[in-house]
């Protein structure tokens, strides 16, 4: 699966359970650890506001803190949406992936970032199914897709505290439930 099939295989995966956020359900816990519903989303929100900045050319300093802190505000489905509507357009800006991306762990083929944002939107639609209680079958191909990429790296990203030890499943589960436990969830 090419990169941008991924990438908006992703959008459309946590898109869909923003949508199925209830209103009382903000305040719900998720896998992961000391993140509520509304934590998970605004993290998600900051990173696709910071998209577009990158794949232009800004630097990590030049972008500042601007999207740092509550970006969701009193309407954080809203926000999402923006933010989406922005990220998504500026990957499949032509000539965005050819690019070298300033990030906080360092300087990213932009090819690179793309997969790093593909893998968190699809873990975090699977973190944020089980925060609100819905389905959490992710699209088969874009799991199996992922764990190809994920399996070289997670040791690294473990060493730099992105993402939990991984959790033990057995070698014939599903390529979904491999992903997610290599990111230190429990299937």
């Amino acid at each position: 699966m090419d990169l941008l099939t991924a990438l908006d295989r992703g959008f459309t995966e946590f898109g869909q359970r923003v949508e199925y956020i209830g209103d009382d359900q903000w305040s719900a816990d998720t896998p992961c650890a000391e993140w509520t519903v509304r934590d998970l989303v605004n993290h998600l929100i900051g990173e696709h506001l910071w998209a577009p900045c990158l794949l232009k050319g800004s630097s990590v300093a030049e972008v500042g803190d601007r999207f740092h802190g509550d970006v969701g505000g009193d309407d954080p489905r809203g926000a999402w949406e923006a933010a989406s509507a922005v990220s998504q357009p500026a990957f499949h800006r032509p000539g965005a992936l050819d690019l070298r991306v300033d990030t906080t762990m360092g300087p990213l083929d932009a090819e690179e970032y793309g997969w790093q944002m593909t893998i968190d939107l699809t873990v975090h639609a699977w973190d944020l199914a089980r925060g609100i209680g819905v389905v959490d079958r992710l699209d088969p191909e874009l799991a199996a897709a992922l764990l190809e990429r994920v399996a070289p790296h997670a040791e690294e990203w473990q060493g730099h505290g992105i993402f939990a030890p991984p959790v033990k499943v057995p070698a014939d589960a599903p390529a979904q439930d491999q992903l997610v436990a290599l990111l230190g969830r429990k299937p």
